[in-house]
């Protein structure tokens, strides 16, 4: 792969879709003071990537913006040929339809400078799948972020068959210029790591509000006033070693390893009929109480500043500290 510069050199980022997780993206790029354009085929793109990017501003003011970071950075083309032009970066977040990521991979591949990284948001599908039609595969990854992707930290970034592995480390340094916490992964898994552990937990939720086990609020109460707590200081490995006390992991395994042959969960997802679609639309309503999602993306991200924050993981913050004093 032929790179146009360096990792810490990139300042104007192409961001190719406009939805919920591309419109993320473009929030995030601008707040970390990059020239964005941005390119989405429908016909209120612009309109809509404009709100959602003021929308998300005053959670970005509360995590600091970068010298320079404005809204005004953000240019939206009319083609998919301008955004990409004279971009150092793409990030593509198209619908997932592997056609449609096939299909437009290649396009951008055709459209882009050479050597650019060319990284797709896709929430499951390997690089492999999505690049057999690409002239120069070779600078295609994924770069799979959580949403909101301008909040939330993760980026998990992983190759194909004919992805070059420098084009993987290329990336992978790109996101943590770009304030990114990243995870390079060695080899193709669908779904990636944390989406199968959320899917799993999913799943499980759905076998229980179809059989009556459990109600919507039941469920997400269980998670955030219990190990969600935990896991937004550490993940479920170590909170399980923690179990252990001062023998950690290894006596958690001898204490509870026998537990792994009782039936705690169902892996095979349930069949999502119209009672259980019916009951989990419903219970989402009711857990609302009233709160429109606005209200509720509101509440969501000043939570997550809030343990980011009590955390130590912003700027200026330190573990023990006051959260949401603001």
């Amino acid at each position: 792969m032929t790179e146009t510069c360096a990792p810490e050199q990139v300042r104007r980022v192409a961001c190719v879709g406009a939805g919920v997780i591309g419109g993320g993206w473009v929030a995030h790029f601008l707040a970390r003071g990059y020239d964005v354009t941005a390119w989405d085929p429908a016909p209120d793109a612009e309109a809509r990537l404009r709100r959602l990017v003021e929308a998300a501003w005053p959670a970005l003011e509360q995590l600091g913006l970068a010298p320079g970071a404005s809204i005004g950075r953000l240019t939206v083309t009319a083609t998919l040929e301008e955004a990409v032009c004279e971009a150092q970066f793409v990030q593509e977040s198209a619908p997932e339809k592997l056609d449609l990521k096939r299909e437009l991979l290649t396009k951008l591949d055709a459209a882009t400078p050479a050597g650019v990284v060319i990284a797709s948001s896709t929430s499951g599908y390997p690089m492999t799948d999505m690049q057999t039609e690409a002239v120069t595969p070779g600078r295609l990854v994924v770069g799979h972020p959580f949403n909101p992707p301008y909040l939330i930290p993760l980026v998990e970034v992983v190759g194909g068959e004919r992805t070059d592995l420098e084009a993987v480390r290329w990336a992978s340094r790109f996101y943590e210029m770009a304030g990114k916490s990243v995870i390079t992964m060695d080899r193709e898994v669908p779904g990636f790591i944390a989406n199968r552990l959320q899917e799993a937990l999913w799943r499980e939720a759905l076998h229980m509000v179809a059989s009556g086990e459990a109600t919507v609020r039941d469920i997400d109460l269980s998670i955030t006033e219990g190990p969600g707590l935990r896991w937004a200081i550490m993940g479920p490995m170590l909170t399980f070693a923690l179990a252990g006390g001062e023998g950690g992991m290894a006596h958690m395994l001898d204490h509870f390893g026998p537990s792994l042959k009782s039936p705690w969960t169902r892996l095979e997802a349930p069949e999502l009929d119209k009672a259980l679609y019916d009951a989990v639309v419903a219970g989402c309503d009711d857990a609302a109480d009233g709160r429109t999602i606005a209200d509720l993306v509101s509440e969501r991200d000043r939570g997550v500043i809030a343990v980011l924050r009590a955390t130590g993981r912003l700027p200026g913050s330190e573990t023990g500290t006051e959260a949401g004093a603001e």
